[in-house]
């Protein structure tokens, strides 16, 4: 409990720093964004224009990333307010991001079968959404059966973000997958050249050079190095890129189902990859789990209660940080986001080294250091281009 007290300080003193800094929005009828760990960051759909909301569902599923910011003045006596909310939403999206990786991490350690941990995750937020359409918090999707089979492949894509994500940090260190996922820019713009025929600037492939040689430099340095670890945050970066470039060719500029703002497209992704997970993770890992989390809890080391209580907040951390970097991404402009989500990783770095005493090289730590700044200016690029 002292070592989350230890990173909520470390989050809200990372935010609330640079919360003035943030550049609040009034309005913004789309947004883009990815959140880099393994899952999209949904942004505000228009409500009541059908042909706005499809798009904003399909654009949240790309991961090109950053929005074009609506240019409307704010009021002086309000930006104070908005400077705050915006503050406290990236604080509370830091804060769930590294209590997920820490809870995923410990979980982890402690039950080494990756696949039906994953799937628990994704079943989680399940908890989360369907009592809010059950009693008409939030109006419930409606979609029929040709519209879910759109949707498969995305699920499909969905699912491999998160799988991957979760063997890697399994296999590995938490600082490690990070350091690899950062490389993601580079697979997307490889995905969207050879099935989207999307040529881009010479300026935006130029600040792919920094990602590849600060991953690789880190790869060869880091300590806690394996294969797995390398191929299957890999494999979450390959999943993210192909869910937006499948994203651009099923569903831009088509309106799919009732109802189906971000919120809700996350959501229905988020069941259909769960009902997509089970068959797998009986397939690949059966139902040795259950041994298994009762040797932990005869171990000693947990009850039945504390490991439970452990995988459901790795669930829960797991949807709410996506759910909160919805609210705060939705109300900044692109380069406070790009800004944002590389404070985010580096804050996730070393809240994982305090918390796991994980030993770093000095040519992990460079090497990082350029990757992460690499994604920065592939952000920055990126949002000039579209201008």
């Amino acid at each position: 409990m002292s070592i989350m007290k230890k990173f909520a300080l470390l989050a809200l003193f990372a935010t609330s720093a640079s919360a003035f800094a943030f550049t609040p929005r009034a309005s913004s009828t789309s947004a883009t964004t990815s959140n880099k760990l393994g899952g999209f960051v949904p942004p505000p759909a228009s409500k009541g224009l059908a042909g706005a909301t499809s798009q904003s569902t399909s654009l949240a599923l790309s991961t090109s990333g950053g929005a074009s910011a609506a240019a409307a003045p704010a009021e002086s006596g309000s930006s104070l307010k908005e400077s705050l909310e915006v503050g406290s939403y990236f604080a509370l999206w830091y804060l769930f991001n590294i209590g997920y990786n820490i809870y995923n991490k410990q979980a982890l350690n402690a039950l080494a079968f990756p696949w039906t941990i994953a799937t628990i995750q994704m079943a989680t937020g399940i908890l989360y959404f369907a009592p809010l359409w059950l009693l008409g918090l939030r109006k419930a999707p409606k979609l029929s059966l040709a519209e879910l089979r759109t949707l498969v492949p995305i699920a499909l894509c969905h699912t491999g973000v998160h799988v991957g994500a979760v063997i890697a940090l399994g296999a590995g260190a938490v600082s490690f997958a990070h350091i690899v996922k950062a490389s993601e820019p580079v697979v997307t713009c490889g995905c969207n050249a050879l099935l989207l025929g999307e040529i881009l600037p010479m300026k935006v492939y130029a600040t792919l050079l920094p990602i590849i040689g600060g991953v690789a430099i880190a790869s060869m340095k880091e300590l806690s190095f394996t294969m797995l670890a390398l191929a299957s945050a890999m494999l979450s970066n390959v999943s993210s890129s192909l869910r937006g470039v499948l994203s651009k060719k099923t569903m831009s500029g088509k309106k799919i189902g009732e109802n189906l703002d971000a919120q809700n497209l996350y959501a229905v992704l988020t069941a259909m990859s769960t009902v997509m997970l089970i068959p797998m993770m009986l397939a690949i890992e059966g139902t040795g789990f259950l041994p298994a989390f009762r040797a932990a809890v005869k171990g000693g080391s947990f009850t039945n209660k504390s490991l439970s209580t452990l995988l459901l907040l790795g669930g829960a951390t797991y949807y709410l940080y996506n759910e909160v970097a919805f609210l705060a991404l939705g109300k900044v402009n692109p380069v406070t986001h790009a800004v944002g989500n590389t404070i985010k990783r580096v804050v996730i770095i070393v809240a994982s080294v305090v918390a796991f005493k994980t030993p770093m090289s000095t040519g992990s730590i460079i090497g990082s250091s350029i990757a992460i700044l690499g994604t920065l200016l592939y952000s920055l690029a990126m949002n000039s281009v579209k201008k």
